[in-house]
């Protein structure tokens, strides 16, 4: 098929699993730093201090307001006025582990406040105190409400790293549009196949995930 001999020529596999690689260490690195951060937001936001509370509301509503490529814009431009330089990647993570703890803080104070009162009160009731009520009653009943949500969060991650290329990093995205740029004349039908390469990447990425939110939906649903 025309455009499709792009895909036999050497190097194409290569660089598209190479940028592959940047875009999973990215979504990798912003996940794993967003939990610390979410659960930390999630539980200020249940705080009995209104000025905290209102606090994390308004870091929540920025985030939510501004969209994610301002954010990176930001980041990336913005903060050298005060000398602070990041590199595009080093933006990247930083935004989405922004985003991502904002996302996951919200899930976890839903998830806090929908414990039942009563399980404070059985807890106090057997003698524990209010940090070993929290941490071993309350914390893991909400952790197991939040987590297929949580994964369904980390698949909007993955996606979202796509932005990335718009600042030059040398993601999957933007190694398909190198590749593309440079054999526009000799394969001028490549687009579709080079992207369509890129979609199955992503899919074989998110689709494991989205079965593990499913699953854990369907069988805690049930307990």
């Amino acid at each position: 098929m025309q455009g499709a001999d792009i895909l036999l020529q050497p190097g194409v596999f290569p660089r598209l699993f190479q940028g592959l690689w940047v875009t999973v260490w990215i979504a990798g690195v912003s996940v794993a730093l967003s939990v610390p951060v979410g659960l930390l937001v999630g539980w200020l936001m249940t705080a009995r201090s209104g000025a905290v509370r209102f606090l994390m509301r308004v870091y929540l509503d920025f985030i939510r307001i501004m969209p994610q490529l301002a954010l990176l814009f930001i980041a990336f431009y913005g903060f050298a006025r005060w000398n602070w330089n990041l590199d595009a990647t080093g933006a990247c993570v930083l935004v989405f582990v922004l985003w991502g703890g904002a996302e996951l803080g919200d899930l976890v104070r839903g998830a806090l406040q929908s414990i039942p009162r009563s399980q404070y009160e059985s807890a106090y009731m057997l003698g524990l105190d209010h940090w070993q009520t929290f941490t071993r009653v309350i914390l893991p009943q909400a952790l197991r409400r939040m987590l297929p949500a949580s994964v369904n969060l980390a698949t909007r991650v993955v996606k979202t790293t796509s932005l990335a290329a718009l600042l030059g990093v040398v993601e999957v995205i933007k190694v398909g549009q190198q590749i593309i740029d440079a054999n526009r004349f000799a394969y001028p039908q490549a687009t579709l196949w080079i992207y369509g390469v890129i979609f199955f990447m992503y899919f074989f990425i998110c689709w494991p995930l989205s079965l593990v939110a499913r699953h854990m939906e369907k069988r805690w649903a049930h307990d």
